[in-house]
């Protein structure tokens, strides 16, 4: 088929790797049951691994003796296509339980992970970033931070605040950046030893399409999509006034680029403006507001319409990954088009590989005759 041909899949059934301290775990692979993993583009990526365990003759254990699974010990979780494989998570192993109910045979080692945030939340920092002689920025911050945790700033991160005087940190580094994140209104994301710091990436390369009902090239197992018209289409906010003690209304409309033909807002319905109200601030000034405004405006927008679906991982063929687009086709002209990715859950079971995932998009209208490149020619074929 013209889509294998050009994407590059294979059609092979997917399977989970598994390195610790760079080492992969072959020898623990028959005692693997379960391989779950939860990303979200607004939290740190985890991970959950569940292991039969037995006993043997001289009372040593097959799997927490092996002294492969410890505390601190780094991991990282892949899944293999062929002779192709693409990461799903890097970080370290949080906690080791072991379970050892009355019958022997039913002996469990579960190993939780987490990516590589939680190197970043073992010190408390006091920290006063720049001075009015040498001020600091943002991207000043995360190049400080990030390169001594063997981590590097993703290229497409962007600069944030800049001329930045007696910013105090008080805190460990990852609760530091996450609320430099928030005030920025952008997403902080740890993958690949790279953290991404920026907006929502709406305009990205989509990756590979989700396919519905498509016949033989049906990789989405299902697909609930839903439109919210209980979204604002604006939010106000009290604007100090340049003198006196009264306020002035400001509206903060959203400015993120249409993921699809169609804005999905209320606007052109022949109703009252729907705006939502932002609550008080205590000592936040103009331009703080206006930019707590936006982000909620932006959220809003992006909620509209919703998508919650699974997918069979060896039949997609790729590792769907939040915080990008991605194409979906076969919902027809009103639904189909491009929805940014929000969460995903990979597991790894008996049954194979599944990807459930849930979806956003601020728009109505199938624009993917629109993808520039590759994901275009696909599909534009599909």
């Amino acid at each position: 088929m013209l889509l294998d041909l050009l994407s590059g899949k294979e059609r092979a059934p997917a399977e989970c790797v598994i390195t610790v301290d760079d080492a992969e775990i072959a020898d623990l692979y028959p005692f693997l049951l379960e391989v779950t993993v939860e990303a979200s583009r607004a939290e740190a990526t985890t991970a959950s691994l569940t292991f039969e365990t037995r006993r043997d003759e001289q009372g040593r254990w097959t799997v927490q003796d092996a002294g492969v699974l410890v505390p601190w010990a780094r991991i990282v979780i892949a899944a293999a296509f062929g002779s192709r494989s693409e990461e799903i998570m890097r970080g370290y192993i949080r906690e080791v339980n072991l379970e050892t109910p009355q019958d022997a045979g039913a002996a469990q080692l579960k190993v939780q992970c987490q990516d590589d945030s939680i190197r970043l939340d073992r010190t408390h920092q006091r920290v006063t970033w720049g001075t009015e002689d040498l001020p600091s920025s943002d991207t000043m911050i995360l190049n400080q931070i990030l390169p001594p945790y063997g981590l590097a700033v993703d290229p497409e991160s962007e600069a944030g605040q800049d001329h930045l005087v007696g910013l105090a940190q008080d805190d460990t580094d990852i609760k530091f950046l996450k609320a430099r994140a928030e005030f920025n209104g952008y997403e902080l994301i740890f993958r690949q030893g790279q953290v991404y710091f920026g907006p929502m990436r709406l305009t990205a390369d989509p990756q590979d399409t989700i396919m519905v009902y498509v016949g033989t090239d049906t990789n989405c197992l299902s697909l609930t999509v839903r439109a919210d018209g209980h979204q604002a289409d604006a939010v106000a906010y009290d604007a100090p006034a340049q003198s006196g003690d009264t306020t002035s209304p400001e509206t903060v409309y959203p400015d993120l680029p249409l993921l699809g033909t169609t804005h999905a807002g209320s606007e052109n319905a022949g109703l009252e403006e729907f705006v939502w109200r932002l609550s008080a601030e205590a000592g936040a000034d103009a331009q703080r507001l206006r930019a707590v405004a936006q982000q909620k405006a932006n959220d809003l927008d992006i909620h509209r319409l919703q998508g919650e679906g699974e997918l069979d991982g060896t039949l997609y063929g790729h590792v769907l990954q939040t915080g990008l687009p991605v194409g979906v086709d076969g919902l027809g002209e009103w639904m189909s088009g491009l929805y940014y990715v929000d969460s995903v859950n990979h597991s790894f079971t008996a049954q194979g590989y599944r990807q459930r995932f849930r979806l956003l998009r601020n728009a109505f209208g199938d624009n993917l005759d629109s993808i520039s490149g590759l994901a275009g020619a696909l599909a534009g074929v599909l």
